[in-house]
Formats: C-alpha cells, structure tokens, sequence
C-alpha cells in the first residue's frame, strides 16, 4: 500500500470515528448554532431598532454575514475541547500506539470539525432566512463567501488543534473560551468599525473576522462593506489573506505538538 493510499484511508477511519462520536453527542451541534442565533435574535430585534448601518440600509442584512463569520470563529474552542478531551482520556496516546499514519488524527479531527462547521452555518445561515435576510450577489460571489467563511474556520481550527495539544488544566480551558468574546465582540460583526473611536476602529478592522465578515457582505451584496481604511477597503482580499497567514502559523506547530507528546 502507498503512503498516500494508507494516510488517507487511516484519516478517513479516524473522521468517521469523530463523526459518529458526534452524532451520539448532538448537543454540540446544538450548542455552537444556539448561541449564534441568540444573538442573531437579540442584535437583531431586541437593541437593531438603535442600529445604524453606513450608507444606510437593512440592519439584519449586515448584521448575518457577520453572524457567519462569528460562528466559524467561535468553533475554535469546541476543537480545543474536543482534542483536549482525547489527550486526557488516552485516546490521543492509543492513536499514536497503533500502526496508522502520523498524519491522520490529526487530519480526521479537522476533516471532521469542517463537517461540523457546516452543519452549524447551515443551521445560521437558516435562521437569517427566518428573519428576512437575503444574498443579493450572484451564484458566484454568493459561493464564494461561503468558502471565505469555512476557510476561516479552517484555519482557525488548527489553532484549536495546538491549544488543544498543549493545554493541560481546566482553567487554562476557561481562559481561552473567555478570550473568544473580545475576539468576537471587537470586530466588525455588531457593527461598522467606522462608527467606533479611531483606536478602537483600527483595532477592530485588523480582527480577522472583520475582513471575513466584510468580504461575505461584498459579495453576498448587502449594505456595510468597505471603509476608508486600506484593509476594509480590501475584505475579500484579506478574508484570503488572514487564514493563509493563521495556517502558515498554527499548522506546524500543531504537527511539532502532536509529536511531542508523550516526550
């Protein structure tokens, strides 16, 4: 048998292994659609009537594809979780005991991740069809937003993988799913980073989920795209840019982690 041939047969028995897990636990799914669309409802009907889109229009229209990218961002930490939970089961050290490739946990675990990430922008991007939002682009540009969005959570995930790796108490857990709202809050979701103070702003629109969000609100064609600043002028670019940047990083140290394990 190839190399190639036996990586990926062991990654796809892996994948199956986390997918079947998943689908004895259907209350992650739940729990990481859930909290999106409770904000989609609270930002939505509870405080949209005080929300001002630039340029004006629909306040659900720009909110969503923000939703969408809030979504891909906050799977990082049920990855971190999920690898977390292996490691410290034995799972993780029984992989690396049995005659498989190196590659394939942790191939099986973002494969199966990406399954997951999908079901829960499904069932988001469900729920803005519920409350009247509609893509305005063309099949094209509205394929590829969602690709912009699920490369985000693909490179995003990695960086679960590694903390997931190297994490080793449950406070250390806590810290990092505390971290996730100010990386989700201080961005250009909610709002337009044009609208906050000039510091703030800048900080926002360097949040890689302001690019991702930006870039799914051109090409999907609702209102809130683009600014005065360089990278809000160039969303769709950097939403390419960024999970290039997260993969180049995250990747190997994620691999160098998963073979020092044990060491």
């Amino acid at each position: 048998m190839s190399a190639l041939r036996w990586a990926v047969e062991d990654s796809w028995t892996v994948t199956r292994r986390y997918l079947i897990h998943l689908g004895r636990q259907p209350e992650q799914l739940v729990m990481l659609a859930a909290f999106p669309i409770l904000l989609v409802l609270m930002f939505g009907y509870l405080l949209g009537g005080g929300m001002t889109v630039p340029g004006g229009g629909n306040y659900l229209e720009f909110l969503m594809p923000g939703m969408f990218a809030m979504t891909m961002g906050f799977g990082m930490a049920a990855t971190m979780i999920a690898v977390l939970d292996d490691a410290s089961k034995g799972v993780t050290d029984r992989f690396r005991s049995l005659p498989m490739a190196p590659s394939a946990v942790l191939v099986g675990r973002s494969l199966a991740d990406m399954v997951s990430a999908v079901i829960a922008l499904a069932a988001v991007v469900g729920s803005g069809f519920a409350v009247g939002w509609r893509p305005h682009g063309g099949l094209g540009a509205t394929l590829g937003a969602f690709g912009l969005l699920l490369l985000l959570r693909f490179s995003l995930l990695w960086v679960g993988i590694y903390l997931g790796l190297k994490i080793r108490t449950p406070s250390s857990v806590t810290l990092v799913q505390t971290l996730e709202f100010p990386f989700g809050f201080l961005s250009g979701v909610f709002v337009a980073t044009s609208t906050m103070p000039a510091w703030l702003g800048t900080i926002a629109d360097w949040n890689p989920l302001s690019s991702t969000a930006g870039a799914a609100r051109e090409l999907f064609g609702n209102p809130g795209w683009g600014g005065d600043s360089w990278i809000t002028g160039h969303g769709v670019l950097m939403a390419a840019v960024w999970p290039v940047v997260i993969l180049a990083v995250f990747f190997p140290l994620s691999v160098r982690a998963y073979r020092g394990l044990g060491a």
